[in-house]
């Protein structure tokens, strides 16, 4: 129990920790629409989407609540682009 919660809160918390700083780096994306930005952007976004599937595959997300999180990043990323 105690090996599994310490691995679940590791790819919880840094999914949570890697989603905040894409907010932050949208942020400034936003009012500066430079490439170099947003390459940053999808850099983060992808390790945000390979922890995500790796800890659904480990059982600690379930699919679809999986599916939703990276859904809605790929949403403010897509619209932030506008």
């Amino acid at each position: 129990n105690e090996r599994n919660r310490l691995r679940n809160r590791y790819y919880k918390s840094s999914v949570r920790t890697l989603i905040k700083m894409f907010f932050q780096d949208l942020e400034t994306y936003k009012t500066s629409q430079s490439p170099e930005e947003r390459e940053k952007l999808k850099k983060i976004l992808s390790s945000i989407y390979s922890l995500i599937d790796k800890g659904t595959k480990k059982n600690i997300f379930h699919k679809n609540a999986a599916a939703r999180k990276k859904s809605k990043l790929a949403n403010y990323l897509k619209t932030a682009e506008v």
